[in-house]
């Protein structure tokens, strides 16, 4: 009967040969592309756990495993570096020795890269100052500081990483690659807790998986149900100046009738949920006596209904013609949370912006 053949063995030689942690870097990564870029898993807590070893340690990590593919001076034993042994099959004294010493960690001299407690810390270090670096990158591109740009960029960085990483490990003998010893921590792992020294190493055990048990629970319970903070909506109006940069400054003072303006709304929603905006924008010739201000004539001249998730912000351009002339006309905009009642006024508007300008005739 033939052996059923290793599914592994379908996959291209590169994805096969891949060490075990930079196989779970790009795991990671292609996780946390998957849950920020899907429309319903994008609200859920899975996109903070995935997205903070995203951003603190994973392109660090990656750097760091391109620049040190060499194992550390704390090196482990190989089971395949046995001892002699005597023609009749018994383990010799010097056998015995070399075994009970197969699963300590040894000193070695001759190591040029850096343990594991210094990779991870290197990888935290680095990470820190690798992503606010291309943030900085971004921020002088066309495409800025953004969602999806930042991706893109922290994840080419990391797959850079990855692959330069798994070349240079390739490129050295086998035992001088590092390699993280999962295995191993597997089965001191095994053998600690199902097969304890005593009654008090087996009750601190059972204290320590109770403890690991609830703190995973908080942390998940504090990601799940995030503490809300204060909800509020932001309204604002922005001109572009002469680099194609949004700017608060240089609004229009005089209009000419008929003749368009350009303007940009902001709305910034912070509410901690999607929400469905309605903007009004009306020129109004208003007449203001004894702090009281009343609305003589009005023109809605447009509407926008955007719809903005928490934390994003949305930006309309758009061009203003007015019809009507005069002096010191109050060019407003209303932003509503659904839709507008009949007649909408600052009063009743949620958020309200405006501005003072003078239309000529044409």
């Amino acid at each position: 009967m033939p052996e059923r053949a290793d599914w592994k063995l379908y996959l291209p030689e590169s994805v096969r040969t891949l060490p075990a942690d930079l196989a779970a870097v790009l795991a990671v990564v292609g996780l946390l592309l998957l849950v920020t870029l899907t429309p319903v898993l994008n609200e859920t807590p899975l996109r903070v756990v995935l997205g903070l070893p995203f951003v603190l340690f994973i392109p660090g990590y990656a750097l760091i495993a391109a620049l040190f593919p060499e194992r550390g001076s704390m090196a482990e034993k190989r089971p395949d570096q046995d001892g002699p042994e005597d023609r009749d099959g018994v383990e010799s004294d010097e056998t015995v020795g070399h075994r009970r010493s197969e699963d300590t960690i040894e000193q070695d001299p001759d190591a040029t890269g850096i343990d594991g407690i210094e990779r991870v810390a290197l990888s935290f270090g680095t990470s820190i100052a690798v992503v606010p670096l291309l943030g900085l990158i971004l921020n002088f591109t066309p495409w800025g500081i953004r969602l999806v740009p930042i991706l893109i960029a922290v994840s080419g960085f990391t797959i850079i990483g990855v692959a330069v990483a798994s070349a240079r490990r390739k490129a050295l003998p086998e035992d001088e690659r590092f390699a993280v010893p999962y295995k191993r921590w597997y089965r001191a792992a095994i053998e600690e807790l199902f097969h304890p020294n005593s009654r008090a190493d087996a009750a601190l055990n059972v204290l320590l998986v109770v403890s690991v048990l609830l703190a995973t629970a908080s942390v998940g319970y504090a990601v799940a149900v995030p503490k809300t903070g204060e909800s509020f909506s932001e309204l604002y109006l922005l001109t572009e100046n002469d680099e194609g940069e949004l700017v608060a400054d240089d609004y229009p003072e005089e209009l000419v009738e008929g003749e368009p303006a350009s303007l940009v709304i902001g709305v910034g929603n912070q509410e901690h949920r999607p929400v469905n905006y309605t903007v009004v924008v009306a020129l109004q010739r208003v007449e203001v006596a004894n702090n009281s201000t009343t609305v003589l004539e009005e023109d809605q001249l447009r509407r926008f209904s955007p719809r903005v998730a928490h934390n994003e912000t949305w930006h309309g351009q758009h061009q203003i013609e007015p019809t009507m002339t005069g002096e010191r006309l109050r060019l407003t905009y209303l932003l509503y949370k659904g839709a507008p009642p009949s007649s909408p006024s600052v009063e009743n508007a949620y958020r309200e912006v405006h501005l003072w300008v003078t239309v000529r005739e044409a």
